[in-house]
């Protein structure tokens, strides 16, 4: 029996510090160490790499180098690069080799697999229309034109720009052109785009201490030094930024609902903000992932329906509002820099999937979207409360959990004398997806506490089955 090839794994982990392009350089050696790569073989193109792992062409072209130089690779021009003759065959197959400084993350949940009980950053897929959805998928599908088959338009398909240009003015007030609008894969793809637009190696990047913890391993491995700026009962402390980088390039803050700690940004702060912004030159990037579910009122209008200088980027996904697996989102870019914007973006990437956009644009314009927010607005608020009023009726005085006004993830503190990351660990030994506070901070001195995400609890018995597996978890007498 022929036996299996072994299966090439060229991933990089970017919560790490080690930069991408030194772990690249491992993986390529390890694969070549373990027979995964013979001498003689092919490797993928610079380019092709690049696009397959979503990163900047010049980090594999470095890689790249680094290998040729230390004798792993062998550029040969127009037939491409392949791996050594010269190299050894290796003796035998040995265990996988873990990358230096490499940790397998405890909490990285977004595997492709189903969803954990209180997994963060989900919205409740039980109650998405799919049939609805399905579809209008389906007659997109059916309905597609030969041109449509061709490559999309990488600032985004323009009905659907238009379909946020429309829905970000009458919801956030946030006054735009579709050509302000440019369609991204996510959060990521959109702090590459506006860095990639507007920064220069070097630049100062204020960040909220704590922070959302999947931006901050970007923009460690990004050109700009991170600056961690506090943050209070009343959101990010401006006149604390200004104190340590009075002159940065950029600050990135969730004004309306902050990650992790789910407080509003005070008007003043916001004021404040904008004044520092118009004053010293810089940019504020908005994140307003989760906005439109506000329990208490009217969603609060958006940072940048308040900005008069044109200083604030303001950056929206669909994976809250709708399905992470679209992997849809948007970032709405100052008039002075849409040029920038447009001419990265045509170097960037190849676009988003137009099926997925032109059925988004259809959910929109039909009614479904604006129906589909208000059902949910009501379904969250009532999970919000039931989750609540279990885990504290479960879980007793070991955990307090105050609701904030809005989000889709609550905060339940802990002692001072309780270890999060401990408890964290062992929910998660649990089959629990829950994060530990205290891992969300950089400089600041860490609370301890556990984030839960509730959209996904359905009812009073799923909530209680949650919550004493947790105390079973923490065990808790």
């Amino acid at each position: 029996m022929k036996k299996p090839k072994p299966v090439l794994d060229l991933s990089v982990d970017r919560t790490l510090e080690l930069p991408m392009y030194l772990q690249i350089c491992q993986r390529f050696k390890i694969a070549i160490e373990q027979g995964h790569l013979h001498a003689g073989d092919r490797v993928p193109a610079v380019r092709a790499l690049a696009t397959e792992m979503n990163l900047a062409r010049g980090t594999v072209e470095m890689a790249y180098r680094i290998l040729t130089d230390e004798g792993y690779l062998q550029v040969r021009g127009a037939a491409g690069t392949i791996v050594s003759p010269a190299l050894p065959q290796p003796a035998a197959s040995k265990p996988l080799a873990p990358i230096p400084g490499q940790t397998v993350s405890a909490f990285l949940d977004h595997d492709g697999k189903a969803p954990k009980p209180l997994q963060l950053g989900l919205p409740a897929l039980d109650a998405f229309p799919r049939k609805v959805w399905n579809r209008l998928v389906g007659h997109r599908l059916r309905g597609s034109e030969p041109a449509r088959l061709g490559y999309p338009d990488p600032a985004g398909y323009a009905r659907l720009r238009e379909r946020i240009a429309t829905y970000l003015g009458v919801s956030r007030g946030v006054a735009c052109l579709p050509e302000q609008v440019f369609i991204t894969t996510g959060l990521r793809n959109t702090l590459e785009l506006t860095l990639s637009s507007l920064s220069t190696a070097g630049d100062e990047f204020w960040f909220e201490d704590p922070g959302y913890i999947l931006a901050r391993p970007f923009l460690q491995n990004a050109a700009v030094k991170v600056v961690p700026v506090p943050v209070d009962g009343n959101g990010l402390i401006v006149e604390e930024g200004k104190r340590l980088s009075p002159y940065a390039k950029f600050a990135m803050v969730t004004p309306s609902h902050q990650s992790p700690l789910g407080v509003t940004l005070s008007l003043e702060r916001r004021m404040a903000l904008l004044e520092w912004a118009s004053e010293a030159g810089s940019w504020i990037i908005e994140d307003d992932y989760d906005s439109e579910f506000r329990y208490q009122g009217r969603p609060l209008p958006a940072l940048k329906s308040l900005d008069r200088n044109d200083r604030v980027i303001y950056s929206g996904t669909f994976s809250k509002v709708m399905f992470p697996g679209l992997r849809l989102a948007y970032v709405v870019a100052p008039v002075s820099v849409v040029p920038r914007f447009q001419s990265v973006s045509y170097n960037l990437n190849a676009g988003c999937p137009y099926l997925f956009q032109a059925s988004v644009a259809d959910f929109i314009a039909e009614g479904h979207f604006s129906r589909h927010l208000k059902k949910m607005r009501s379904l969250y608020a009532e999970r919000r409360l039931v989750t609540q009023q279990v885990f504290q009726d479960v879980l007793g005085e070991r955990l307090r959990i105050d609701l904030r006004p809005g989000g889709l993830h609550m905060l339940a503190k802990l002692g001072e004398h309780e270890n999060d990351v401990l408890l964290a660990d062992r929910a998660r030994e649990a089959g629990l997806a829950l994060h530990p506070l205290s891992r969300w901070y950089v400089n600041a001195k860490p609370q301890q506490g556990l984030l839960l995400g509730f959209a996904n609890v359905v009812d009073e018995k799923d909530a209680r089955r949650i919550a004493l597996k947790l105390k079973q978890a923490l065990e808790i007498k």
